[in-house]
């Protein structure tokens, strides 16, 4: 395939996962219809400049239009920074102080496919509590937990469990599963036990306004809801691509509750 073809292929399945046509995606990117439409058929090879109007336009995640780049022939623009680099330490400081301030309760960072990269205190207290005598996966995957050693302790998964499922899809990046989150929910879902009803995403079932996480074990019970925090206006990979998760009480029991 050209790089012509690549690319236009790419666009083209952008533009349809925002469910645009392609007469509203040329008049947002004030491009000429004919002209995209070359573009996607790959009759005609667009510049770089062109590719990356219409990523911006079709809001395409930062690691995907460096790929749209590099299918068109072009260097990739958005660097991918590991979190520990002295160019991060503002992101980085900002997410251990935001970690650091919601003690005494929960709080975990995460990356794109819901790999633990840092918690607080109580957080590491509390997972080491749930999960003395199991072995946890590695790297933590909170899906992987959640769904893993972690099910016994949660006392509501059957509202937890598609809640998990309807999150993954409302919290992608650009609003798209990419291929290793694809892979990763299709393991999940292989697990037995897992309803029928739990393998699509369920777009029209009425949201509640939140899904409370309920541990019990021992002689310890907590109740918990989550709000998650992102980077305003990324223009890098990583900085784009964490979230941070915050767990607030939902009842006096466990805001009186400590950790460690």
């Amino acid at each position: 395939m050209s790089a012509g073809h690549a690319v236009g292929h790419l666009l083209q399945q952008w533009r349809r996962t925002r469910r645009l046509s392609q007469l509203a995606l040329a008049g947002t990117a004030r491009v000429s219809p004919r002209h995209l439409s070359f573009v996607e058929s790959g009759r005609a090879a667009p510049s770089r400049d062109m590719i990356i109007t219409l990523a911006a336009a079709l809001d395409v995640p930062l690691r995907d239009r460096n790929q749209l780049l590099l299918a068109g022939g072009f260097a990739p623009i958005y660097h991918e920074t590991p979190l520990t680099d002295p160019v991060m330490a503002p992101i980085h400081g900002a997410l251990r102080r935001v970690l650091r301030h919601h003690e005494p309760f929960p709080a975990v960072l995460l990356d794109r496919h819901w790999n633990v990269l840092a918690m607080n205190a109580p957080a590491t207290a509390m997972f080491a509590f749930l999960l003395t005598g199991a072995d946890a996966p590695q790297p933590p995957n909170v899906l992987r937990l959640m769904f893993g050693p972690l099910r016994p302790y949660v006392t509501n998964f059957d509202d937890v469990g598609p809640g998990l499922i309807q999150r993954v899809y409302r919290e992608a990046v650009g609003g798209a599963v990419d291929a290793q989150t694809g892979a990763l929910l299709a393991e999940i879902l292989a697990l037995p036990g897992i309803p029928a009803g739990w393998r699509r995403p369920d777009v029209t079932a009425p949201l509640t306004p939140m899904v409370p996480v309920r541990f019990a074990r021992d002689a310890v019970a907590v109740s918990y809801f989550s709000m998650v925090t992102t980077v305003g206006t990324p223009q890098d990979v990583t900085a784009q691509e964490l979230r941070l998760e915050s767990f607030f009480p939902v009842d006096q029991s466990t805001e009186q509750h400590r950790w460690g």
